[in-house]
């Protein structure tokens, strides 16, 4: 299964947290699964983490590093992924969950997040 992880699914996977499901963890970790982290992630990420709200052990570059060596991929914002940001309703208006939803759009994967908003997207959710 090919998955791009909403940001607060990746930090919950990579810390152990008990609030992701045991479906989605278990999605995660499968033999055969494909998981791309967006860029839009990294960014969100730097920003939360520059303001306070977001505090990890290393730097937000070296903590997405050391996660991409268990075989994680970044998935670059480009310009399709943009473009189709355009036809999205405006179910909700986070710029980098509307990124997301483009990007699985696009590049046809499923999201991995317990956010509600993205059902009405018509994108696939594993949760």
């Amino acid at each position: 299964m090919r998955l791009l992880i909403d940001t607060h699914a990746f930090l919950w996977f990579v810390a152990g947290d008990k609030r992701l499901t045991r479906t989605a963890r278990r999605a995660i970790e499968h033999d055969e699964a494909e998981i791309h982290l967006s860029a839009a992630s990294v960014w969100e990420m730097a920003i939360k983490a520059s303001l306070g709200r977001l505090t990890l052990p290393l730097s937000v570059s070296e903590f997405v590093a050391d996660k991409l060596g268990t075989g994680m991929r970044v998935l670059s914002v480009d310009w399709q992924h943009g473009a189709a940001v355009e036809r999205l309703p405006f179910h909700h208006r986070d710029p980098f969950d509307r990124v997301l939803v483009a990007q699985a759009q696009v590049e046809r994967l499923a999201i991995v997040t317990g956010d509600r908003v993205f059902r009405g997207y018509g994108v696939e959710i594993v949760w």
